[in-house]
């Protein structure tokens, strides 16, 4: 993002539910082929403002969930909802540093930041026996996809569905299922951002201006490209 400005990027965000798409089916869905035990100690890495927590917690009914994100902001707005949850610890912290045993590591949309073989890598150490990641990576969903779709990702090198269990392999992990992100969970991150970015239009500065424009054009590319490209959801054990 040219000329990114933080400061206008957070004011955006600040009030979002999510910080990526999701829904609770998602959650569901990786926990029933997880096979994800009542008590099972869960990890949301990149956690956001605690958009997944609940999800999570109904998923491991009487485990222990962990949310874990670097903008403190974040894990200040998760606390308004499970700051007094007892299953609920909030942390500030690096997901790059996670130590656990976790029987469930939950990272929705983040894991381009480490890439596929460090995320994997790092967070094996940090698995109880048995545990597995369930994470949502960007896909393309054809073979030939369009310019605009490619740049929906902002130079990140997405890949196929193929080419996504192919690192999974190279990172010693096996592929136990996989899920495209609904157009639901897509429009339950971008509706309210939509509603955000309406409110905060008038009286915007030149800096915010912007980022609420990129804003908007990122929402219209994936509606326009969505049959082309999306997040596919992964669910992996270590070999």
């Amino acid at each position: 993002m040219s000329g990114f400005d933080p400061d206008s990027f957070f004011t955006l965000h600040a009030d979002l539910p999510r910080e990526g798409p999701g829904e609770t089916a998602d959650v569901a869905w990786a926990a029933e082929v997880a096979q994800l035990e009542s008590g099972a100690r869960v990890l949301d890495a990149a956690c956001g403002p605690g958009g997944d927590i609940g999800a999570l917690l109904r998923a491991a009914a009487t485990g222990h969930v962990t949310a874990l994100d670097s903008h403190a902001p974040f894990i200040a707005a998760a606390a308004t909802r499970f700051g007094h949850h007892g299953r609920v610890s909030l942390q500030v912290g690096d997901m790059a540093a996670v130590t656990g045993p976790y029987d469930l590591i939950w990272c929705a949309g983040a894991v381009y930041f480490l890439g596929i073989n460090a995320a994997l890598s790092t967070w094996r150490k940090a698995l109880a026996d048995g545990g597995v990641i369930a994470f949502s990576e960007p896909c393309f969903f054809v073979d030939d996809p369009s310019e605009d779709a490619r740049a929906f990702w902002d130079g990140y090198a997405a890949q196929s569905a193929g080419g996504i269990a192919v690192q999974i392999a190279a990172a010693g992990y096996d592929l136990v299922a996989t899920r495209k992100l609904s157009d639901v969970a897509w429009e339950s991150y971008y509706r309210p951002m939509e509603a955000r970015i309406a409110a905060l239009r008038h009286g915007a500065s030149r800096e915010l201006a912007s980022v609420l424009d990129e804003g908007a054009a990122e929402i219209s590319r994936w509606r326009q490209h969505r049959a082309e490209t999306g997040y596919l959801l992964c669910v992996v054990r270590p070999k």
